[in-house]
């Protein structure tokens, strides 16, 4: 979680005991499992607040969709697969015939 291994999370807890104290650590976890809460539905509210001035076409917005890097993900792969449809040129010069070269141009 966030990169934190379990040796961390137990240093965290134990320092977070010897700074709050056994009795207070309890009401500081309440407090961040509501702020926890409060950011969750903020998040929600602003969302669902997207979705609707953004229409109906956009009901099935999520914010991490809003992410440039997935943005760019979803273009990258897009347009490889609309290269797997395109249809191949055909070659402007013949089998075996040599492009035309040009002195004064090299």
């Amino acid at each position: 979680m966030f990169g934190v291994g379990l040796a961390e999370m137990a240093l965290i807890a134990f320092v977070a005991i010897i700074a709050f104290g056994p009795d207070r650590l309890p009401v500081l976890a309440k407090q961040a499992g509501i702020m926890m809460r409060k950011a969750k539905a903020m998040a929600n509210s602003a969302r669902d607040e997207i979705r609707e001035e953004l229409g109906p076409e956009y009901a099935d917005l999520e914010l991490r969709d809003l992410d440039p890097r997935t943005i760019v993900r979803r273009h990258i792969i897009e347009a490889m697969e609309d290269e797997d449809t395109r249809p191949v040129p055909e070659p402007a010069l013949a089998e075996g015939q040599r492009p035309p070269y040009d002195v004064d141009a090299t």
